[in-house]
């Protein structure tokens, strides 16, 4: 019963689309890549894909029952039971353009077979299996071929064109690249991660290798083997692979992504030497490109098929020569206001060294000040939550409020001064253009041999209100009792206007939701800055 209700779900929005918008469409003719006549329906047909191991993957496809040389694409499926309907109404809108489409569940989710392994060499064969059905089926020639997805589906895609030549063109949405630092960034556990995969799974299969990866980063037991299972699963353990290639990548991005936090991807898509292009939008995970996927107007989904177009069907359409780097500003959500740079590189323009300085008077916060200043120090205790957290109590849901326009406020008067150590700076004479990654050198002093710190960068106005622009966890494992540790913090990047008048806020604290951490019971923290190694803030500016 629930596959019929799917399936009929499935096949009328397919043809709803198809109606709607369903007009004759002719790519420019090149040599490399033939013309390619879209009639207005490539017909829609519920399939079983042949897996590894015999499993059967569910899918569907859309392929033109004409025999013209057609490229095609292929849509693995996001984290989640729905599977590829997920991609029912973007499917339809790739066969409108003249692709041949094949949407298929990875194993373990919706009605597909076998276990869910997290993008391990099983998930990256039925790849490969699944472009392979396509071929089969497509009455005329393969051209060339892209692999498209989101969340889960964009690690698949990632890794299946790393470990197959035939992939021409990977668009990978709200994606990773190294799995193991969106897991344990600065050997920190990322717990609002691995839980939120196990919620969203719902009722999939989960293998036992992926159940015991996860148990491991939540239970802090054999961190050591969790990591290889995500080398494993991570696009930049095979960058030779798909340098070797120049397989052109296009990669999308939340900036205040709480799953797979951006600095990960960045590292990747920055090591990638084919062509690339990286889309940054205001937002949480999988939020930018919702309205796509529903085929509402939606700039990242509109610049993956742009993507695919270019480097699949050889249409000039700029993509490839607009930069690449397109960024919104947080926290404005104005999908035709981005900025472009031509590489991430030209991001950062400059960097503002703020030196963090010992409060003045009787005053608890210390101040962020263009000059050195060393030889202080500010305690706190640990082990006790602040209201300074890197997102709200739902993460998703501030992304969504930050798409609208309506990012989370902070009161700073509300967050604790005896558990946290913060520093603020002069209000801003102009606007102060934040752009690229901030880097906090700190030193402090612990009474636990081991720790972990939070830093949460704030820009707040003239009544103590605020809006978070990036923050990052540090944790410290073989120090000792009483000894100074020098933590060097890169905090995720960030694109954001801080406006004339309103101030830049540092809070360093304990706890966080998102995170679990190494801190005993009733410990302090004592923040200094001495005279060889002093604490300083980096502001990248652009």
């Amino acid at each position: 019963m629930l596959r019929s209700r799917f399936a009929r779900r499935a096949a009328a929005s397919a043809a709803a689309l198809a109606i709607s918008v369903a007009t004759p469409a002719v790519a420019e003719a090149r040599p490399s890549a033939p013309s390619v006549p879209a009639p207005a329906v490539a017909p829609f047909q519920l399939v079983k894909i042949p897996g590894v191991g015999g499993i059967k993957l569910d899918g569907a496809t859309w392929i033109h029952p004409d025999g013209t040389p057609r490229p095609a694409v292929v849509l693995p499926s996001p984290w989640t039971q729905f599977g590829w309907h997920t991609y029912t109404v973007l499917a339809t809108k790739y066969a409108l353009a003249g692709y041949n489409v094949l949407a298929y569940s990875a194993r373990g989710f919706g009605f597909s077979e076998g276990e869910a392994e997290a993008g391990g060499p099983l998930d990256v064969r039925d790849g490969s299996k699944a472009l392979d059905y396509l071929i089969a089926h497509a009455p005329g020639r393969t051209t060339k071929v892209g692999f498209a997805g989101l969340s889960y589906g964009s690690g698949l895609s990632q890794l299946i064109a790393a470990h197959d030549s035939r992939v021409d063109a990977v668009a990978a949405l709200s994606t990773w690249g190294d799995l193991g630092e969106a897991f344990y960034e600065n050997r920190t556990r990322h717990l609002g991660s691995v839980r939120a995969l196990q919620t969203v799974a719902g009722n999939a299969r989960l293998s036992a290798h992926t159940r015991q990866a996860f148990s491991d980063i939540l239970t802090n037991r054999n961190i050591p083997r969790a990591l290889a299972w995500a080398r494993q699963r991570s696009p930049q353990t095979y960058l030779e692979q798909l340098n070797k290639r120049r397989v052109p990548v296009f990669y999308a991005q939340g900036w205040h992504e709480t799953l797979f936090p951006s600095n990960q991807s960045l590292k990747t898509f920055n090591s990638l030497t084919g062509p690339k292009r990286i889309d940054m939008s205001v937002g949480d995970h999988a939020g930018p490109e919702m309205t796509g996927l529903g085929g509402l107007p939606n700039h990242v989904t509109n610049d993956a098929k742009r993507w695919f177009d270019r480097f699949l069907k050889g249409e000039r359409n700029g993509i490839d020569t607009e930069g690449q780097v397109n960024s919104q500003v947080m926290w404005k959500y104005l999908p035709w206001l981005r900025e472009t740079r031509t590489n991430w590189g030209a991001f950062t323009e400059g960097t503002q060294r703020l030196d963090l300085a010992a409060p003045e008077g009787k005053g608890t916060d210390g101040g962020l000040r263009p000059a050195p200043s060393t030889g202080w120090r500010m305690g706190f205790t640990s082990g006790k939550d602040t209201t300074a957290n890197a997102a709200g109590s739902i993460p998703f849901l501030a992304g969504v409020r930050e798409m609208a326009g309506l990012p989370k406020t902070y009161r700073t008067h509300t967050i604790s001064r005896e558990n946290a150590a913060v520093w603020s700076g002069a209000p801003a004479e102009s606007t102060t253009r934040l752009r690229g990654a901030p880097r906090l050198r700190l030193t402090y002093t612990p009474t636990t041999a081991r720790s972990t710190i939070f830093a949460h960068l704030f820009d707040v106005d003239g009544n103590g209100s605020a809006h978070i622009i990036t923050h990052a966890p540090f944790t410290s494992l073989d120090g000792r009792a009483g000894r100074p540790v020098t933590a060097d913090i890169r905090l995720q990047a960030a694109a954001y206007d801080v406006p004339k008048g309103h101030r830049l806020m540092l809070v360093v604290d304990t706890k966080d939701p998102l995170y679990g951490d190494a801190n005993g019971a009733g410990g302090t923290i004592t923040v200094s800055s001495p005279k060889g190694r002093p604490s300083y803030l980096d502001v990248p500016t652009g």
